[in-house]
């Protein structure tokens, strides 16, 4: 009995050991499967013209793949504008292609990390799942309060043309919730 009590403790530490190893790599294992499955379903929907869940309880579908070649980023974009689809990727707040106006969320230290690094005159393309891509030109950065941030208004239409903003917490490099945000706007130039 003297020597099972080692093997015991010593089994109870490797086991306490495993359990917090294991909940520490749940959150990025997650992510890491969610973006496989977020791609899989991107392609998905391509293939049918109509949004596709990434998995069976989802409360969003893909909608669009928005593209930054200069600094190599891409990522899927999920309808609902919600918090929980923003967990997994930009998240549409506003998306109506007839009056060429789409506004973008996502988490400045996640998916729109790289929102720092954009400049004025960068390429953007956003590719739909109805098979159809646009170009857009950054034009200028806003800074604002969250209360304060406002887009063209039901009834505004840009014709031909369209705007695309991106819209993440500001300052970068930070967790820390505030009431900033960083938008980028951004003029549609063309089919991609």
């Amino acid at each position: 009995m003297h020597r099972a009590l080692p093997i015991m403790v010593i089994a109870a530490l490797v086991l306490s050991g495993a359990a917090v190893t294991a909940k520490a790599l749940y959150i990025p294992v997650k992510a890491e499967v969610a973006q496989v499955l977020l791609e899989r379903a991107f392609t998905a929907s391509v293939e049918t013209g109509a949004p596709v869940k990434p998995w069976s309880w989802a409360d969003t579908a893909p909608i669009a793949r928005i593209s930054v070649s200069r600094l190599g980023a891409s990522d899927v974009v999920l309808s609902g504008g919600s918090g929980e689809a923003m967990a997994f990727g930009p998240s549409a707040l506003v998306d109506d292609p007839s009056r060429g106006l789409t506004v973008l969320a996502a988490h400045r230290d996640t998916h729109f990390e790289y929102v720092r690094d954009l400049r004025a005159g960068d390429q953007l393309t956003l590719e739909r799942i109805d098979g159809t891509s646009a170009r857009y030109r950054i034009t200028h950065f806003e800074t604002v309060r969250w209360d304060e941030f406002t887009h063209p208004h039901e009834g505004y239409s840009y014709g031909d043309g369209g705007l695309l903003m991106l819209t993440t917490c500001f300052p970068f490099g930070t967790s820390t919730p505030g009431p900033l945000r960083r938008i980028v706007w951004a003029e549609r130039m063309g089919s991609a």
